[in-house]
């Protein structure tokens, strides 16, 4: 109710619905005045971050179109294989050198922080004056990057859960290969059983089937081939979309309620999961890898994977900028903090770097949109002076 009431606030002031969400967590949480208890390791909370990842990567998935697949794949590619790794890369040196963590704790910390989050900076996706090119770039970029970080962070995890004997061959093969053969054959199947053409099928219903595919994946990949369900639903969404437009235009017409729900939930609950004391107890290396994440990792693995693109450097600094983290990061850590002891302080720096990340991008993407739009306006009218004098 309370936001309901103060979406409107919210719009015309620079916190988003998703910081109120998030401070409600806090306020209502351990760190506030403890009516809410939520412990990382219950039922509750390892069922709804499960129920948000199968929504957010199959809606994330779906919405990969083919045409912009075709025509806009380049930047996003070359960001997903490169900055990503060199972002994680960078975070898990400095986690190691400055906070003393282990290499590979230090790697799952910058697996955590790799993903991005176009929600905390939708003024700049949605902006129409936004040069087209970067709006495709970040939205293919965030809406592939959580499948793409996932199994990094399910394997760190399996390292460190020294209860298991973790195999790289049986992690590839069964979690990631059984995943992504599941998700294919599953979506194809999914695709051909609903009729094509039949206008006596209600769009909301078509949207409905979409969701049931959805966490049909996800049970049969766990329960009877024991691969990982959250990369074949992934892989199962990107399928199902490109096969059948029809049902993922129904899906996507009416995922948004869903989606919201399900995701203000997670936000709420990682707030009052989250314990200031303890996040702030770190001190200078908090504000280590804060810095490191947005001025240091994101810039340097945007900046060499678009080396030779052809963009000028605004339009570098400004895609380099806008790689909020936001509901996969904390989606991720709920996730490590519940399947593995020990890793509190891993979870304390993730969610300061979500927080502050809030916050800086809340406050400057409609001031980042109009600047770069000016930029880009200024730029084509020179090329225009330049065509005309030519």
């Amino acid at each position: 109710m309370a936001g309901a009431l103060l979406a409107g606030l919210a719009r015309r002031g620079f916190l988003s619905m998703v910081a109120l969400y998030v401070i409600t967590g806090l306020v209502v949480g351990e760190s506030g005045f403890g009516w809410l208890h939520f412990s990382a390791s219950s039922p509750f909370v390892s069922d709804l971050t499960v129920i948000a990842l199968v929504v957010i990567l199959f809606r994330d998935g779906i919405e990969v179109e083919g045409e912009i697949l075709k025509s806009s794949w380049v930047l996003p590619a070359r960001k997903l294989v490169l900055a990503m790794p060199i972002t994680a890369a960078v975070i898990a040196a400095v986690a190691h050198t400055v906070v003393g963590l282990t290499w590979t704790e230090g790697f799952l910390l910058g697996a955590l922080l790799a993903p991005t989050d176009p929600v905390l900076s939708s003024s700049v996706v949605t902006n129409p004056r936004v040069p087209a090119v970067i709006r495709n770039s970040l939205n293919l970029e965030s809406g592939l990057n959580d499948g793409l970080a996932l199994p990094a962070v399910l394997a760190l995890v399996a390292v460190l859960d020294h209860q298991k004997d973790f195999s790289l061959g049986t992690f590839l093969l069964q979690d990631v290969g059984g995943g992504v053969l599941a998700g294919l054959a599953l979506a194809w199947i999914a695709a051909k059983l609903m009729p094509s053409g039949m206008k006596d099928i209600k769009r909301h219903l078509i949207s409905l089937y979409a969701l049931g595919s959805a966490l049909f994946i996800y049970a049969f990949t766990v329960l009877v081939i024991n691969g990982n369900g959250l990369i074949a639903v992934f892989v199962g969404a990107i399928t199902l979309g490109l096969l059948r437009t029809d049902i993922a235009d129904a899906f996507v017409e009416r995922a948004d309620d869903i989606v919201e729900i399900v995701k203000l939930t997670v936000f709420v609950v990682f707030g009052a999961t989250v314990s200031l004391s303890s996040m702030f107890s770190w001190a200078w290396p908090a504000v280590a890898i804060v810095l490191t994440t947005f001025l240091v990792a994101r810039p340097l693995g945007v900046g060499i994977s678009l080396a030779g693109s052809g963009l000028d450097r605004q339009t570098k600094a400004f895609m380099a900028w806008f790689g909020p983290k936001g509901v996969a990061t904390m989606s991720f850590s709920l996730l490590v903090l519940g399947r593995l002891s020990g890793s509190q302080e891993i979870f304390d720096m993730a969610a300061l770097c979500v927080l502050v990340s809030i916050i800086a991008h809340g406050l400057s993407d409609v001031p980042g949109a109009k600047w770069i739009a000016k930029h880009a306006a200024t730029n084509d009218e020179a090329a225009r002076a330049g065509q005309a004098t030519a």
